[in-house]
């Protein structure tokens, strides 16, 4: 049903047609990369947390690679990072966890802040989930940014750069 709903979301930014449907699990980043034939880094993981009032999520897309640095957090939202627990996720996202992506929003995502990691813009292309976990689709930083609506671009993950040779 997600997927359904992600897809009629994406038409009117015309990629529908990037929606792909799995018959094995993308559930999690090294399925999703298995099932789309990429490296793990190319998919965008859908990370989210619990804002300080608890009325709203903060959506982190990053690379497979990336994880959270949670210094790089709390500098820019000024609280610990707190996980969504599953049943959060699917309430203010709408979609189930393997699945969650920044599109179709409940409410036109009035209660989701998303932002793009700057751990993707390495790529041409990436892969979010598409709403649930046997789907992705196929986008560019650029469309990622106008579809997602995203609030911007952040650096608040580690572990992707290539450490600096000594």
């Amino acid at each position: 049903m997600s997927v359904a709903i992600v897809r009629e979301y994406l038409k009117q930014f015309d990629k529908e047609k990037d929606v792909k449907e799995f018959d094995v699990s993308s559930a999690t980043v090294e399925l999703a990369a298995e099932a789309v034939g990429v490296i793990p880094a190319r998919i965008a993981k859908s990370l989210t947390f619990l804002s300080k009032d608890e009325t709203r999520c903060y959506m982190i897309l990053a690379a497979g690679d990336a994880k959270i640095d949670n210094s790089k957090y709390k500098h820019f939202f000024g609280l610990k990072a707190k996980m969504l627990t599953p049943e959060q996720v699917l309430a203010f996202t709408g979609h189930p966890i393997g699945g969650v992506c920044p599109f179709a929003l409940p409410e036109d995502g009035a209660h989701v802040d998303v932002y793009l990691d700057e751990s993707l813009k390495r790529f041409d292309t990436v892969f979010p989930a598409a709403g649930s976990g046997a789907s992705a689709v196929t986008m560019t930083c650029e469309e990622l940014e106008k579809c997602s609506r995203a609030k911007g671009w952040v650096d608040l993950c580690k572990g992707w750069q290539e450490e600096p040779v000594s």
